[in-house]
């Protein structure tokens, strides 16, 4: 099982993005995408979890599913 901090890093170390760079291309603060990636912050908001989503290239439902994000991203 993944979490949701789980598969917003593995996705944005797969784009190869740092936490910097989601952030510009996303909207969200940098400072929130990390409480989210350390676990800080476990259930970001709806919206938040749209433009990461958005910026990474997935769905939110692919956010959200509980399994192996390797298994289910379809770039890598």
């Amino acid at each position: 099982m993944s979490t949701i901090a789980q598969k917003i890093l593995f996705f944005r170390d797969l784009r190869g993005l740092s936490q910097t760079e989601l952030s510009e291309k996303s909207g969200v603060p940098q400072s929130s995408i990390s409480k989210i990636e350390t676990g800080q912050l476990k259930n970001p908001g709806g919206i938040t979890l749209q433009k990461l989503a958005a910026a990474l290239g997935v769905s939110v439902a692919e956010m959200l599913n509980d399994s192996d994000p390797a298994a289910t991203d379809q770039t890598a």
